[in-house]
């Protein structure tokens, strides 16, 4: 079972990204799957940034990030994105999807399967 995440690159503050979460529906139907974003930045900790729910595509958002980024699935891709938009330097990190046990307002819980990290540059 693999998640494969994109969409990284480097912006400047400001600037805005579109990351892709997606799996093969052979492999994975995220119809059926929470599934969160993390990242991770270079010496510190991972942290959660957001999570959508499979049942009702109810949203949670880290602190941080309320605001200016949006969780959202198309079902029909079998992907789930993670728009970005005014970005920040400190939004610099790894950032990863995984599947979650659930997706409430302290985060995704228990997450199970890891896509590999796009990375995200926000510089000028």
């Amino acid at each position: 079972v693999q998640l494969q995440a994109s969409g990284g690159g480097l912006v400047q503050p400001g600037g805005s990204l579109r990351l892709s979460c997606a799996a093969s529906e052979f492999t994975l139907d995220l119809d059926y799957y929470t599934i969160g974003w993390f990242r991770q930045a270079p010496g510190k900790e991972r942290e959660g940034v957001s999570c959508i729910s499979d049942s009702d595509s109810s949203t949670a958002y880290a602190d941080s990030v309320k605001g200016r980024f949006t969780i959202s699935r198309d079902n029909s891709k079998n992907t789930v994105y993670l728009q970005m938009n005014s970005l920040k330097p400190e939004d610099t990190a790894v950032y990863y999807c995984a599947t979650c046990y659930a997706c409430s307002d302290y985060g995704c819980y228990d997450p199970k399967y890891w896509g590999q990290g796009t990375q995200v540059t926000v510089s000028s």
